[in-house]
């Protein structure tokens, strides 16, 4: 008698890609260019989720950095290819960023050039959050829908 056992998970993702990052400017740039290869691996497009990349890892190294500790960048393809899933965890989770629909821009009359990561995290994902913990890690995460 020949019995086969088959166990499937079907919350698992099927395309799955993780690295921990130095919290520098370097390390943001790396995230966005490993991003773009990854995606290119998969077959995926990758302009609107290497400009969120980019967003979240200069955010994670501005924001959340800690001396001595990295910051993680996770790429999940999701729900059978429909959905990409991207998270940015650093360790900073006393230092949380405003949610979805909250993020304000920076004065007309400022001149700086930051301020704007989170707009442009809003206007380019389908959906985007902010995770605490594990302490004293954070997560931002961010979905594209890979089909309309």
């Amino acid at each position: 008698m020949n019995l086969e056992i088959t166990r499937t998970e079907p919350s698992a993702p099927a395309q799955q890609f993780t690295v921990l990052l130095s919290p520098t400017r370097r390390g943001a740039r790396l995230a966005r260019l490993l991003t773009t290869a990854q995606l290119a691996t998969w077959g995926l497009p990758s302009g609107s989720a290497a400009q969120i990349v980019s967003e979240l890892a200069t955010n994670a190294t501005r924001h959340g950095r800690v001396q001595g500790r990295d910051f993680r960048l996770d790429l999940a393809v999701q729900d059978g290819g429909k959905l990409l899933r991207i998270e940015v965890t650093d360790t900073c989770g006393d230092r949380l960023p405003p949610g979805p629909g909250t993020p304000a821009a920076p004065a007309a009359e400022s001149e700086s050039e930051s301020g704007r990561g989170l707009l442009i995290v809003e206007a380019l994902a389908d959906r985007w959050g902010v995770a605490s913990g594990p302490v004293p890690r954070k997560t931002v995460w961010a979905e594209l829908d890979l089909v309309p």
